[in-house]
């Protein structure tokens, strides 16, 4: 799949995918997504196994990340190059909401008073 086609299927991406991706700076299989997931959100997102393993098997198929298995015959799942594209194009927009937000935010506050 294109990188153009990728992008545009993925973003916006929803939590569960960026948090996912998120969590793939080294390999893992589905149980440590979720607990990594779960831990740098203080756990506030706790996923399910369902919800990840679906978002697991589209990324595959889009081919943001790889899967292997590895000496346990575990699941493995790896970042691939379009997937870091793909991260990268998510995390810089979220930036540009951030930063936007920091711009207006006294204005919605001000208007309480």
């Amino acid at each position: 799949m294109s990188v153009e086609k990728v992008l545009k299927a993925f973003i916006p991406m929803t939590e569960t995918a960026y948090y996912i991706l998120l969590s793939l700076t080294e390999p893992r299989h589905g149980y440590g997504i979720i607990q990594h997931v779960e831990k740098i959100t203080n756990g506030r997102i706790r996923l399910g196994s369902g919800t990840v393993y679906g978002t697991l098997s589209k990324m595959q198929k889009s081919e943001v990340i790889s899967v292997y298995s590895d000496e346990e015959r575990r699941t493995i799942y790896e970042i691939t190059d379009i997937g870091k594209i793909l991260i990268k194009e998510e995390i810089n927009r979220i930036k540009e909401l951030y930063n936007n937000a920091l711009t207006y935010e006294e204005w919605f506050y001000e208007k309480d008073n």
